[in-house]
């Protein structure tokens, strides 16, 4: 039985990969596993979840898969890629052949990415998800697909590995495969015909994920976020609970949590000067915020992680 079924009951289950399946570092930016592993410890008939501050790529490279994406089917022969952000649902039974790569990225990361590179993509493509199959490219398309291997196939390699300039290099190659899945998806489009139109509460719901990556280090008011969605706050609140499972509050605590933690872990940056990055005003405050969400003051957490 798939051990999906054993997590706290919701409707859809949000699934945090690095805390349920790896705990190696749970606050990774990149994630990555053999689709073969992740269906032997899911189950091949995978039931409906999602990932809510994660976006992630199947990229089969054998076998087959029948997919529920966001409400529509889909039937795909490898080599086949399925894109899916944050917090859409998905479901999907694949056989015991199907394989490929999963790659599974924080949501902040892949939209600094494409924010260092304004115009030249889309505003709706990191929003859609899409289920394209790669097989008989040629020209350019076939270019981006080999490119596209090459780079999985690297970080494949390196996620495996601890050598110097280990997570610069894997963020690095995991921005070069975006680029690469870009071009094919722009090339490709959506498999299937017309995409499936989003509901109102789920556009406020992505709107309010970006409006928090924008300025979560503002320490904006429930009140002013949900002015600036032009809903009431007890209804972002609601909007929030259904589609994470959280309230907004906690989204927004979420965010200046995992920057905090990012920062302590990656970088030699003194906690005062992150406390006023993150827009705290009192160092003080900062460590009792980061403790009583943790467990553990922000030195301490730092000392525990970088060593």
């Amino acid at each position: 039985m798939s051990n999906i079924l054993t997590m706290a009951v919701q409707a859809i289950p949000d699934i945090h990969i690095g805390r349920v399946y790896d705990q190696r570092d749970p606050e990774c930016e990149i994630h990555y596993e053999t689709f073969s592993r992740l269906a032997d410890f899911f189950g091949r008939n995978t039931p409906p979840h999602r990932h809510y501050s994660f976006f992630q790529v199947h990229l089969l490279t054998s076998g087959s898969i029948r997919l529920n994406l966001d409400g529509r089917m889909y039937y795909g022969a490898a080599p086949l890629v399925i894109f899916t952000p944050p917090t859409v649902p998905h479901s999907f039974y694949s056989e015991a052949d199907t394989d490929g790569h999963v790659l599974t990225l924080r949501q902040e990361v892949v939209r600094r990415w494409y924010k260092a590179m304004p115009g030249q993509w889309p505003e709706n493509l990191l929003r859609e998800p899409v289920c394209l199959e790669l097989g008989g490219l040629a020209g350019a398309a076939a270019d981006d697909l080999a490119a596209l291997l090459a780079l999985v196939d690297l970080l494949q390699k390196e996620y495996a590995g601890e050598a110097r300039g280990h997570q610069a290099l894997l963020l690095a190659l995991g921005e070069g495969i975006f680029i690469q899945l870009g071009r094919l998806l722009l090339a490709g489009g959506p498999a299937g015909g017309q995409r499936v139109e989003r509901s109102e509460d789920l556009r406020v719901f992505l709107n309010f994920c970006d409006l928090v990556e924008s300025h979560f280090r503002d320490h904006l008011t429930l009140g002013e976020y949900a002015q600036r969605l032009s809903v009431t706050e007890a209804r972002l609140n609601d909007i929030c609970r259904r589609m994470a499972g959280r309230p907004s509050k906690e989204l927004v605590h979420e965010r200046l949590l995992q920057e905090a933690r990012r920062l302590l872990r990656y970088s030699a940056v003194p906690v005062t000067e992150i406390c006023y990055q993150l827009g705290f005003a009192d160092p003080a405050y900062f460590s009792r915020f980061f403790a009583k969400r943790t467990g553990v003051p922000p030195s301490q957490y730092r000392r525990e992680g970088q060593g």
